[in-house]
């Protein structure tokens, strides 16, 4: 089940991406130039599928399903079943919680895959899936019935915020309902920098709206869905016990970032990158040379939140306290499995993490990709 660490194809991939982006920019999923800056999280030396530490230890109980194909989106159903969606084959599938039976429920209507676009981030709420697509025209949030009894299938997409800037790169993606009941988007700046200080733009922003996707009550923009700017291409958002949002952040050629987010905040880019200390930025709460994250998925779990690495192929675990943090970050299952893309808590101590070794980028083997059943103990 585990892999070598060393993938000599990936920098091929990494290579074509680039040639997309403007000169010098690293890719939205993939390693940029590691920096000659200390590192502000060293992983420690956990073994190969666990570690112990002063606050935590993770380990792999097993695998839950694979020969998926492109996943991006995690959700659980009320009765613990996983939907997981496919960016490039534009489905969403039904896994069995127990057993990883897999039943695909069917092909979402107008998506359009191409670079980092096409299905992405799902959510569920009062029977009804959500999903952040890309559609010929922007990147959008459309929501289908789904009952989730036997034999149900999708109904048709229902467009609930359209106007997401696309690109062949940063398109974000990743939705979530918070503690509040709103739905929040990560969303990224295309590759075109100015769209993230840009507040009259959805582009490299996080996004606050009812489940109809109307300006969410208590925003900080009257009139608008934007919530905080800034931000290159959240791939990540969660909340912890106490209703604070944290969101992961790709970086460009120097730091991936976890910040925390608050409402009308900036967090700087393209202005800044990383701490950098300025007037009106706020700073990360963590970061990362781009070479060990590339983050993607995050989830809490057991007073820490973990995050998935696409092109650091490593799942990080950052503990946090009342203080925000509480210790240094920790690295684990480190070229296991490949891209890490997706992890979700389940069952009170549980995760789930998604691989992504099938998204043009990896290097694929027996079994790819997977959902992986973690325990965090």
């Amino acid at each position: 089940m585990s892999r070598p660490v060393v993938r000599a194809l990936w920098g091929a991939a990494a290579l074509v991406l680039v040639a997309g982006c403007s000169s010098g920019t690293a890719t939205g999923e993939g390693p940029g130039a590691a920096p000659s800056a200390s590192v502000s999280a060293t992983p420690s030396a956990p073994s190969a599928s666990s570690s112990a530490s002063a606050g935590g230890r993770v380990s792999v109980a097993g695998t839950l399903t694979e020969g998926l194909k492109s996943p991006w989106g995690l959700a659980e159903l009320p009765g613990g079943d996983l939907l997981v969606s496919s960016r490039d084959e534009r489905t969403i599938t039904l896994i069995d919680g127990r057993t990883g039976a897999k039943t695909v429920l069917g092909e979402v209507p107008g998506v359009v895959p191409g670079g980092e676009g096409g299905l992405l981030g799902i959510a569920v709420r009062d029977g009804r899936v959500y999903a952040y697509l890309t559609a010929a025209s922007d990147n959008r949030i459309v929501r289908m019935r789904y009952g989730g009894g036997e034999g149900d299938r999708l109904g048709p997409p229902e467009p609930v915020l359209t106007g997401i800037p696309k690109g062949f790169v940063h398109n974000g993606g990743r939705i979530a309902f918070g503690p509040d009941g709103m739905l929040y988007a990560g969303t990224g700046e295309t590759g075109r920098t100015g769209l993230a200080q840009d507040r009259e733009s959805l582009g490299g922003k996080i996004l606050r709206m009812t489940p109809e996707g109307r300006p969410a009550p208590g925003n900080p923009f009257p009139g608008s869905v934007v919530y905080s700017y800034g931000h290159r291409n959240v791939q990540g958002l969660a909340w912890d016990p106490e209703g604070r949002l944290w969101a992961a952040e790709f970086g460009q050629n120097t730091w991936d970032e976890l910040n925390r987010v608050e409402p009308g905040r900036n967090y700087g880019w393209p202005r800044v990158e990383g701490r950098a200390g300025k007037p009106g930025f706020v700073d990360p709460v963590a970061q990362w040379p781009t070479s060990e994250a590339s983050p993607s998925g995050i989830a809490y779990a057991r007073g820490a939140i973990w995050m998935a690495g696409l092109g650091g192929e490593r799942l990080w675990r950052v503990p946090l306290s009342g203080a925000e943090r509480s210790g240094e970050p920790e690295a684990f299952l480190t070229g296991e499995y490949g891209r890490l893309r997706t992890v979700l808590a389940v069952g009170g101590d549980g995760l789930r993490l998604v691989t992504s070794e099938t998204d043009t980028r990896g290097t694929p083997g027996p079994g790819d990709d997977r959902i992986l059943r973690l325990e965090v103990r």
